[in-house]
């Protein structure tokens, strides 16, 4: 594990593992049957709406991939041409520590990590799979940050604080959701990067139909988190691949492995062109798990963008990116050209622990940031994160 530094480390991406009741404990009877779980040539499967999806290979996560097993394929690529099977290797028995708070926090401390962002992964498989019925993802949603909130809370002894989601779907709705979380502790909440399904069609958050949500989210001070998910461009993946095969993350093509990137890409240029950080300039969205090599590309175009058409924006779009947006690039990028894209002050360190294409010593990520003066590593490790969630970053006892 790694050494102990004289700096706070505040991981900005992290995650739990779900108990079989996460989605269902809470859910109103009359959508019992939404989530199930059942048999399929003896493995256990989750099915939505009677549906089964293999999105998560193991719903029950009592058997899951060692927390960075990916590693070396990140960092050195895959020479010999394995498949993931045999770079994912053997499995280990879930811990404690992946689905309890408690034992979590014993981990932190044994890694060196003092706080962190905890967020779900089973969840991210609910909005797409539930986009024309808005009241059933509304039902879900809530029943999940039910369960969030009686198991691991939202601000856990001011070192774990788990991310609610928060469905668009209906603005109303999603302005109760965001009051019933944040008179919980939520300092955070989870937007899925895609477009809002709603009773007329799907539609972007960064038109002026969601000025009330983002108005209370500023009243909060809450941080918005743009996290990694199934955001649906299955649909365009497929069309192009002749196919309709569901998104699977641990089993990527290559031409999903060449534009998973888009929904984050195209999710912050909607808020910027649709002039949602014109109008809101102190909403705070962070960009998690989703990586840093969109972000050049956007800037790019937003100046060239700029350029052509300054009459349609009321501020540079470049520097409203700059303003608002914080980014946690993989540990394997060059974190230290994120830094002169977007200033040192916004960007965050994340480790995607336990899941194997994160690290497996999350702290170890500062050794990515050699050659940062300290103040900066300082920030990334911890510091920023700390300012944006408005909580302060000390060394746990």
């Amino acid at each position: 594990m790694s050494t102990v530094r004289s700096f706070p480390i505040f991981d900005a991406d992290s995650h739990l593992y779900e108990t079989k009741d996460a989605l269902k404990k809470f859910l109103p009877r009359r959508y019992a049957d939404a989530i199930d779980y059942v048999e399929v040539r003896g493995r256990t499967r989750i099915a939505v709406r009677g549906q089964i999806s293999t999105y998560i290979p193991n719903p029950t996560f009592e058997v899951v991939a060692r927390p960075g097993v990916q590693e070396d394929y990140f960092r050195h690529g895959n020479p010999e041409g394995k498949d993931l099977r045999a770079i994912f290797g053997e499995q280990m028995q879930a811990l404690s520590a992946f689905s309890q708070p408690g034992p979590r926090l014993e981990l932190m401390g044994e890694q060196g990590v003092d706080a962190t962002m905890m967020y779900p992964t089973l969840a991210s498989l609910v909005e797409e799979r539930m986009k024309d019925d808005p009241e059933l993802t509304l039902a879900v949603v809530h029943a999940f940050n039910q369960w969030l909130y009686e198991t691991w809370q939202f601000n856990y002894e001011n070192r774990i604080f788990s991310t609610p989601m928060i469905s668009l779907t209906i603005v109303d709705r999603a302005i109760e959701e965001l009051e019933w979380v944040v008179e919980r502790g939520a300092k955070a909440v989870i937007i899925r990067p895609a477009p809002v399904p709603g009773y007329r069609g799907p539609r972007s958050f960064g038109l002026p139909e969601f000025d009330p949500f983002w108005e209370r989210v500023i009243e909060h001070g809450t941080l918005i988190v743009l996290h990694s998910s199934d955001s649906g461009y299955d649909r365009y993946f497929n069309e192009w691949l002749g196919s309709d095969r569901e998104m699977l993350p641990y089993d990527p093509d290559p031409f999903r492995q060449l534009w998973w990137w888009r929904p984050a890409q195209d999710a912050v240029s909607a808020l910027v062109c649709l002039g949602a950080l014109e109008r809101f300039p102190a909403l705070k969205v962070a960009v998690v798990e989703n990586g840093a090599v969109w972000l050049g590309m956007l800037l790019e175009r937003l100046a060239d963008t700029y350029k052509k058409m300054p009459h349609l924006f009321l501020n540079d779009p470049v520097e409203m990116v700059r303003r608002n947006i914080y980014i946690s690039p993989f540990w394997e990028e060059d974190i230290g050209a994120v830094i002169e894209l977007i200033g040192v002050d916004h960007v965050l360190f994340g480790s995607d622990y336990p899941h194997p294409e994160g690290l497996a010593d999350p702290a170890s990520y500062v050794n990515e940031l050699e050659g940062l003066a300290e103040d900066s590593v300082r920030k990334v490790m911890g510091g920023n994160l700390a300012r944006l969630m408005q909580v302060e970053a000390t060394h746990a006892s």
